[in-house]
């Protein structure tokens, strides 16, 4: 047995509380090391005739990757207080694991073991309930629909008349979005998220002028409320984007700083080296990648504080907006975003608060800072899988796995997936125009776990490169639409909407497949029954062999044959399965 590769500590995605009086314990032994791992526990205080009175319950590989197997059990303390360590079962080797080592015999003093001194129920982790049923659509403002040209600005082309650059512009605005509600109704979203909208010289508008106002290019206040109304009547959730970490060039503090430099009362609201100011390719001030029209805020310093603070609640409080996306989250201090949670949750408890960070997350995901943040490694591993071609469904399988068990269940059911944005080239594009790849990914996305957003125009087959190339104007010709893409998602955020175990009900183990890039998959399933997903990750016909004692009905595929005991897939294909079977956990 390999102790070197055996890990726990009794923190973050290892150890938490999933509910009241019940934990979710994790272990990490070397991967095909162990033929079973095994829970002792018990309350510390509980003894009898001088020994350590507790309990020993099996442990299920839930998942492995290239290093690690993982192994998981839920474990319920009628009392809140627990004690536990680990029996560990190899072909040649039983050991006992404890937080003070090795032993060959289970230690008979509960000081040995791993500690929960006590489970409290107000530190469960918590996210708005709401978001598991949410499917998500980001929407580009200037891009997706020109309702009112009588507020285009001056330099304004006409609709798609030509392909987008970084300084063009077309005149998308609230009207059209609102104008064009029914249709997102239509598809299935219940849930908008809005690249930011406040007043900014840019058509992205990531270079805030004033946060208090709306771009008049979009319309005005009146025209948001109207906006969110008309959605919260659809049952559409509404999010809006936070640029916290820089402010714009114009930004009036900033500008006060250029013009009276170190007498400027606005100084300490930037990260400035000396004065003069200068800006050129590496200015003498902080901002956001160097970039010089995007000068880095001051979140420590008090009177900055409070104005973004005040510009948290305000946009809650006057126009009932249901959650933040705070863009680039991990160079902001974490005793802002403490604040910030509390300030917003204390006016809307139910808000979302989304954080864009690219990396692992665990610091910012606590339950004291955000409720998720943007799944970036789904969609790195992803694509890596099905559109670079640079891993194998097998290693697809082993690191989605680390990054599922990098988080608690109840943090990951909140993540944010995401496989095209106005960051990111298309995806159809990215699948060099391959539909049955395209339609693979979107599968993928509305049957994983987390909360799924469509980037606006992918659900039509819109295609384009990086930035500025992603972000074209809507087609709203119904006749240059690929009907079959957006029959494919509509089918898909249907059935998730059916089949809640789709929408992070119950658990989930992996499908690994059974040659390098073979058929994979994951199965969600709770006591009753499971649904099976599965993907073939080449352009070849593949095939997978079915347990024969259970009864599967074939929800949604565009599969080649499906019989009791097995099922072939198309190059690229995929299928979802009600396995009708009860499944012990």
């Amino acid at each position: 047995m390999e102790r070197a590769a055996v890990f726990h500590r009794p923190v973050d995605n290892l150890a938490y509380l999933l509910e009241e009086k019940t934990m979710h314990i994790r272990l990490k032994t070397k991967a095909n090391d162990l033929n079973e791992a095994l829970l002792i526990h018990g309350d510390p205080y509980i003894w009898e005739n001088g020994e350590w009175k507790y309990n020993v319950a099996r442990m299920y590989l839930v998942g492995s990757d290239e290093v690690h197997d993982y192994w998981e059990i839920k474990v319920f303390s009628e009392t809140n207080r627990i004690r536990y360590g680990f029996k560990l079962i190899s072909n040649d080797e039983q050991i006992v694991y404890t937080e003070k080592g090795f032993y060959s015999e289970a230690p008979n003093d509960s000081d040995y073991y791993f500690c929960f001194p006590y489970l409290h129920s107000n530190d469960i982790f918590e996210a708005p309930s709401w978001v598991k049923d949410t499917v998500w659509y980001q929407i580009f403002p200037e891009r997706f629909a020109n309702g009112d040209p009588s507020i285009n600005p001056p330099i304004a082309k006409a609709w798609g008349s030509e392909p987008p650059a970084i300084n063009n512009f077309f005149g998308g605005d609230f009207a059209g979005v609102i104008q064009h509600l029914d249709y997102l109704n239509d598809l299935g979203i219940n849930g908008i998220y809005f690249t930011p909208v406040f007043q900014a010289s840019s058509n992205h508008k990531y270079d805030t002028i004033n946060y208090l106002e709306i771009d008049p290019q979009f319309g005005d206040k009146e025209s948001l409320k109207l906006l969110v109304k008309e959605c919260h009547k659809r049952g559409i959730k509404v999010m809006l984007d936070a640029v916290f970490n820089h402010s714009g060039y114009y930004f009036p503090p900033f500008q006060d700083v250029l013009k009276n430099g170190e007498s400027s009362h606005y100084k300490d609201w930037f990260h400035i080296h000396d004065f003069p100011v200068r800006g050129g390719e590496r200015p003498n001030y902080e901002a956001f990648g160097f970039v010089e029209s995007m000068p880095k805020l001051n979140t420590a310093n008090p009177e900055v504080k409070k104005y973004l603070l005040d510009v948290g609640a305000y946009w809650i409080e006057e126009y009932d907006i249901d959650g933040w996306r705070l863009d680039v989250a991990n160079e902001v201090d974490h005793h802002f975003w403490r604040e910030f949670r509390t300030v917003v949750k204390n006016i809307k408890p139910d808000i979302y608060i989304l954080g864009e960070i690219w990396h692992d997350s665990m610091p910012w995901l606590r339950g004291d800072e955000f409720d998720a943040v943007m799944n970036y490694p789904f969609k790195t591993n992803l694509f890596n899988l099905l559109v670079n071609g640079s891993i194998s469904s097998r290693q697809f399988v082993e690191n989605i796995t680390q990054v599922y068990y990098n988080y608690p269940k109840n943090v990951f059911d909140y993540t944010f997936n995401l496989v095209g944005s106005h960051d990111t080239a298309r995806v159809l594009t990215e699948c060099d125009n391959n539909i049955n790849k395209t339609k693979q990914i979107f599968t993928v996305l509305l049957t994983f776990m987390g909360t799924p957003c469509i980037y606006y125009g992918d659900e039509i087959g819109l295609t384009g490169g990086q930035d500025p190339g992603c972000r074209e104007c809507m087609e709203w010709d119904e006749s240059k639409h690929n009907l079959e893409m957006k029959t494919h998602i509509k089918t898909l955020i249907k059935l998730r909407k059916q089949e809640k175990l789709l929408a992070n009900e119950g658990s989930v183990r992996f499908i690994r497949p059974s040659s390098e890039n073979g058929i994979f998959g994951y199965e969600k399933f709770n006591d009753d029954y499971s649904l099976l997903v599965l993907f073939n990750p080449s352009q070849t016909e593949q095939a997978l062999d079915l347990d024969q004692t259970s009864k599967y009905d074939l929800l949604y595929s565009d599969t080649k044959s499906f019989h009791s005991t097995a099922i072939s897939l198309n190059g690229y294909g995929f299928a979802i399965i009600k396995k009708n079977a009860s499944v012990v956990v």
